[in-house]
């Protein structure tokens, strides 16, 4: 357990936040599948890629991956194409609750040999490696962008490439215009018309060695600290306007919250507005950054804005159960909160409860989402460790920024 002591209005501080676990976690398959032709520079320093790199070196039987659901999902398409290549891939508890079967049908159908250890649908999974042919198809595209990203990271590999046609609303299209993006840069034909993906079957190489952009995910919590804040001149690194990220869409978003963002060469300036009025309400569909969902609603909670955030539909099968981890905790510091499958509305509040004990729910965000109401009073945070999974220097830099901290307390 870690105790926040901020009660800090004034924030100044210079941040170098890790590389993308997006990006990083993309490339390492490309690079894999280049047969590590390119270097990758400034690779997120993240567990969730840390697994991912032990995986890809990992010629054993059994691939363990923890709670990495980029990693389950990313190599089980690659595990795929592997020809001559046995392997059981497996993760965590949570993780074997967390479906996988869309992508498991699709593969399936384009040729792979994938059976379920355990439940139809869920990992574990045995895979047999093969080479696939490709061709099109068709992918419910309302669940989980990563499944479209896991076959389009591997389409270059296949004999006809691959086309997949999208059924559905779209979830998270930022993501799948990224893996776009990447396999782009290495030498792959990748576009998207609509709900139609086309990918190339060819080489995949760079001529040059490739940069991962600072994390914009780990971004979200100091513009959730600049607004908290009464004063705030925060320099973070490194970051590029024309962003691979979707989360880049901060910039905007927090300008409604009183955050001004100035682009710098390889740097953002995050400073709070001096004529920063509170909207009555706070509206914003999320369909397209789910993941910094729970820092928005933090928020609009610390500011004693009322909000209503809407296209959360895939909050239910991360880490945890998010829409219900975020009512619960937000409702122990006074917060009146609803959720339907995809929503979540929040009523003003004007007053805090202080000395709260957050539960994360082995949920990265959860404690990183939370963090910025030490500026408004003392909390409590369980299992201060889960940053690991994405922003390991998470708690130095809060220090960094003058946010305090007692670790393991009673």
């Amino acid at each position: 357990m870690i105790k926040l002591e901020g009660r800090k209005l004034s924030l100044k501080g210079e941040i170098q936040v890790g590389g993308s676990k997006s990006e990083s976690n993309r490339l390492l398959i490309l690079q894999a599948l280049a047969g590590k032709t390119f270097e990758i520079k400034n690779l997120s320093n993240s567990k969730d890629t840390s697994l991912m790199l032990d995986a890809l070196s990992n010629n054993g039987e059994e691939i363990n991956i923890g709670m990495a659901g980029t990693a389950m999902r990313f190599l089980t398409a690659y595990l795929s194409v592997q020809e001559g290549r046995e392997a059981t891939l497996t993760g965590s508890d949570r993780m074997k609750e967390r479906p996988i079967g869309e992508l498991v049908e699709a593969l399936k159908r384009i040729g792979a040999d994938i059976e379920y250890i355990g439940e139809k649908g869920f990992p574990p999974l045995k895979i047999k490696g093969k080479k696939l042919k490709g061709g099109k198809i068709s992918l419910n595209s309302n669940i989980s962008s990563q499944f479209i990203s896991a076959l389009m990271l591997v389409a270059p590999t296949m004999e006809n490439g691959l086309q997949i046609s999208l059924k559905g609303k779209i979830v998270s299209v930022p993501y799948i215009n990224m893996t776009i993006q990447l396999l782009q840069k290495v030498g792959v034909r990748a576009d998207m018309d609509k709900k139609l993906i086309t990918i190339n079957s060819g080489e995949i190489s760079s001529v040059e060695d490739l940069l991962v952009e600072s994390d914009w995910s780990s971004a979200s919590y100091h513009y959730s600290l600049v607004a908290s804040a009464n004063e705030a001149n925060i320099l973070l690194g490194t970051y590029r306007r024309e962003s691979f990220q979707g989360d880049s869409a901060l910039a905007e978003i927090y300008m409604s919250l009183g955050v001004e963002t100035n682009f710098l060469q390889d740097k953002i300036r995050l400073q709070k507005s001096p004529i920063f009025e509170k909207p009555e309400l706070f509206e914003l569909d999320l369909n397209q950054q789910p993941d910094i969902a729970q820092t928005i609603a933090v928020t609009c909670f610390n500011l004693g804005i009322a909000c209503k955030l809407t296209g959360l539909e895939t909050l239910r099968i991360k880490e945890t159960d998010r829409l219900f981890a975020l009512k619960t905790e937000l409702e122990k510091f006074g917060a009146k909160v609803k959720i339907t499958s995809n929503s979540l509305s929040m009523d003003v509040s004007n007053n805090i409860e202080t000395d709260i004990l957050v539960n994360t729910y082995d949920d990265h965000r959860m404690a990183m989402a939370f963090a910025p109401l030490a500026l408004k009073t003392d909390i409590f945070i369980e299992n201060p460790n889960v940053v690991e999974k994405s922003y390991p220097d998470f708690w130095e830099h809060l220090s960094e920024l003058g946010i305090s901290s007692q670790v393991n307390v009673d």
